[in-house]
């Protein structure tokens, strides 16, 4: 389905000149439209630069609001930015679009991008527009962090315990619902899969204590083996402790093929345990409130205990060349 012609087709000049009028720089040493974007670079800061792509039909269908695209691509982006407890400072975006594609469909697609980054600290610098078969949206964010507070994924250690902010299973649900028989349901879920709100404040706090960490963008058991490969050791999550969903307002929680689907756009985080308390007053209740959900032992792979008895995770996260099936 072409998205609305109202407004006219999108002309990259146009385009341009729209944006410098709608984007004010405040950071940007340059004007919006120059041939790059120049930051200040604060002392003793490391650059954290991340990309993330939206795909028509796979990761939005075609009659998806603009603006929710928009939202959930700066919001898929900045998330991966949290996961290092970078502070957002920019972000780029590539526009790849079919002939015919209206400006108003680009401009609004444009608007949600900046509603995503609002409050951020991070402006739009540019991008590219180009012509492509099927619509796709490119968002590459950049942020400044402590290089001594990355918790990358490689440093999990034996001993720590495992938290994850929020609940999983969101996405998993969301899935379920854009697959619904129900014309309503359908529409529901397909939104709700594009409404991504990265823990920037929570992977801040993480970031001082935590010996690693990792966004569950692919699900949390993925991000456990993702864990657990980069660092040399076996992760344990703990089925019965999951912060799970509820599959609807006063229902059952979700079960485990859900809560691993992935797009949750959690954290999940390996601590020290005497940092435990610290992080947990840090991050505070709320949304993103902190959950310990197993543990990190000597040993390969990664694990889950159900019933008194472990088992391997399954390989059951989002998987981009491969069939996902609905939860």
């Amino acid at each position: 389905m072409a998205p609305p012609a109202r407004g006219g087709s999108v002309d990259e000049r146009a385009l341009h000149a729209w944006l410098a009028r709608r984007v004010k720089a405040r950071t940007n040493l340059l004007p919006i439209g120059d041939d790059a974007a120049a930051l200040p670079f604060p002392a003793g800061g490391v650059l954290v630069a991340t990309t993330d792509a939206f795909t028509e039909e796979f990761h939005f269908l075609a009659d998806a609001p603009a603006r929710a695209v928009g939202r959930g691509l700066a919001g898929a982006n900045l998330s991966d930015l949290a996961a290092k407890g970078a502070r957002p400072v920019g972000f780029l975006l590539d526009l790849l679009l079919p002939d015919g594609t209206s400006s108003r469909w680009t401009h609004q697609l444009v608007d949600g991008v900046l509603d995503g980054l609002r409050g951020t600290g991070a402006e739009l610098l540019g991008g590219d527009t180009k012509p492509a078969r099927a619509r796709a949206v490119v968002g590459t964010a950049f942020g400044i962090a402590d290089r001594r507070r990355l918790a990358p994924r490689t440093g999990a250690r034996p001993g720590d315990l495992l938290v994850v902010t929020g609940e999983v299973g969101r996405g998993g649900r969301a899935y379920a619902r854009s697959h619904a028989t129900d014309p309503a349901v359908r529409a529901a879920g397909a939104r709700e899969l594009l409404d991504i709100r990265p823990r920037l404040r929570e992977g801040a706090k993480l970031a001082g204590v935590a010996h690693a960490m990792v966004d569950t963008s692919d699900g949390i058991a993925e991000a456990g083996h993702l864990l657990a490969g980069a660092s040399g050791v076996r992760v344990v999550l703990v089925s019965d402790q999951l912060p799970r969903v509820r599959s609807r307002p006063g229902g059952p929680k979700v079960d485990l093929s859900a809560a691993f689907f992935g797009g949750d756009y959690e954290l999940l985080a390996a601590l020290p345990p005497p940092a435990l308390r610290r992080a947990i007053a840090a991050v505070g209740p709320g949304p993103g409130a902190l959950t310990v959900v197993g543990r990190v032992e000597r040993g390969r792979s990664a694990f889950l205990e159900a019933e008194g008895e472990r088992r391997p995770l399954p390989r059951s996260g989002w998987r981009p060349f491969a069939r996902n099936e609905s939860p």
